[in-house]
């Protein structure tokens, strides 16, 4: 079963495999790395009529969030899924928020995605352990005949990113720039029913296309139109996909799964 996303979340994680070992120890955030500017406080009660999400604003100088958990910028911040993340109240996956960061100058994905982590410490006091848990997973592992994968240049070196598209309901197309394994899994999971452990052991970073046929939303069938034609559902699925055009595997599995166990966390109280 494959589970889709909503665009405006899929837009905020960029984190790079630096930041993200950096931010899984949990060692003190660089105190530099904040937002000039930060509002973050309950939504309206009806959310405004507004659609929910959360993503860094077009510019590199502004992280924006409507109706957003805030469990769910936990996720983004720390690129975990939600089963990830244990402990807290409920509140924090039930009531919304709207958020607005706004940088001192142009920053990249790696800088704001800090500065989200700091205004989660600063605000809502957040404090977390990490753990293992052992649960159901999909190992990504290299396949017998090797990596299908270009090693990005470092010369050309840039932002951690993965672009995606989804097509007639079911194609889906993710374009990798500077991709390291860890956000590869990473970014798989937000689009499957559980977590993606990176086993590759493969160094550096990638460039890479990847295109399958995601899974029918409920409700729809093959017989179901589309612009008067038919959804096509030819092409591979991920999991033919992820072997035939990177030469890695998608493995389901029972594992230890890195979890993030919150200590603390207290609803944000405005400026």
């Amino acid at each position: 079963m494959v589970h889709r996303i909503a665009a405006p979340v899929l837009a905020t994680v960029m984190l790079t495999s630096a930041w993200f070992a950096f931010a899984q120890q949990h060692t003190a955030i660089p105190p530099d790395l904040k937002f000039e500017v930060a509002s973050l406080k309950p939504s309206p009660p009806d959310g405004g009529g507004r659609p929910g999400g959360i993503r860094p604003a077009a510019g590199g100088q502004r992280y924006e969030a409507t109706n957003c958990p805030l469990k769910l910028m936990i996720q983004v911040a720390y690129r975990v899924k939600g089963e990830q993340i244990v402990g807290g109240p409920g509140w924090i996956d039930s009531q919304l928020f709207d958020m607005q960061g706004i940088a001192a100058r142009p920053s990249n994905g790696d800088e704001l995605h800090v500065m989200l982590m700091n205004l989660l410490v600063e605000r809502c006091h957040l404090q977390f352990h990490k753990d293992k848990k052992e649960m159901a997973m999909y190992a990504l592992t290299v396949d017998k005949g090797g990596p299908h994968m270009t090693p990005h240049e470092a010369a050309n070196s840039r932002d951690t990113w993965i672009d995606q598209t989804l097509n007639n309901i079911v194609q889906m197309k993710l374009k990798a720039t500077s991709t390291p394994m860890d956000y590869f899994a990473f970014r798989l999971s937000t689009l499957m029913d559980r977590p993606v452990v990176n086993l590759t052991n493969l160094p550096g970073d990638y460039d890479f296309n990847l295109e399958y046929t995601a899974d029918l939303p409920p409700g729809l069938s093959e017989n179901t139109k589309l612009n008067g034609e038919p959804i096509d559902t030819s092409g591979p699925n991920v999991f033919a996909a992820v072997k035939q055009q990177l030469g890695l595997n998608l493995k389901t599995q029972r594992g230890p799964v890195d979890i993030i166990v919150i200590d603390r966390i207290e609803k944000p109280v405005e400026n």
